[in-house]
This record gives C-alpha cells, structure tokens and sequence, in this order.
C-alpha cells in the first residue's frame, strides 16, 4: 500500500515543520510499515544542529517512527477521521546506527 504526502496528511494530525513522514512505501496492515522521510539541508533544525556538520537530532527520528507507526496504527485499527489520536507513550534503550546527515 503506497500513500504520498496527502494520504499521509489526512492520518496524521501534524504540520510542517513537525511533519516528518513524505511517504509510505510499504504497509502490511497489523504487521509492518516502510517510510520515508525526505531529509535536506534545508531542514529547520539543521542551523543549529549542528551548523558546521549537520546531523537530524535524535529525538526527531524517534518522532518520525512515531509517527510511522500512528499510521500503521490507524491502517490497522481504523481510519482516522474518528477522533482516533495515536500518542507515543515511550521508548527504552533506543539506538542508532549512523547519523542522519
């Protein structure tokens, strides 16, 4: 299932600069989700984190596989539209491979 950035906007509640999925390449309903973000140098945070060497924080790749996820979740469980609101309650242990640059 392959859904583009209007798709993804009707899911998700947020806006730019916060919205962080550009688009879905993949879903399997109740089991798995691929997507993509679309990272620039022109991208808010990158003036300040760090302007010398540009690297995505941390905290907003874990906002942005929240947010994957919202939208698996509403795949899955229901269509948004209802009221539904997926929250990220938490993460333990998080660890990341490389930097996004």
């Amino acid at each position: 299932m392959l859904m583009d950035i209007l798709d993804i906007r009707e899911h998700l509640p947020h806006r730019y600069p916060f919205l962080l999925v550009d688009r879905v390449v993949e879903l399997t309903r109740g089991e798995s989700i691929v997507a993509w973000k679309n990272v620039t140098v022109n991208e808010p945070w990158f003036d300040g984190h760090f302007p010398d060497k540009p690297v995505m924080p941390g905290v907003l790749m874990i906002e942005a596989l929240a947010q994957a996820a919202a939208i698996l979740g509403y795949k899955s469980f229901g269509e948004s539209g209802d009221n539904s609101v997926f929250y990220f309650a938490g993460i333990d242990d998080a660890r990341f491979k490389r930097p996004v640059e």
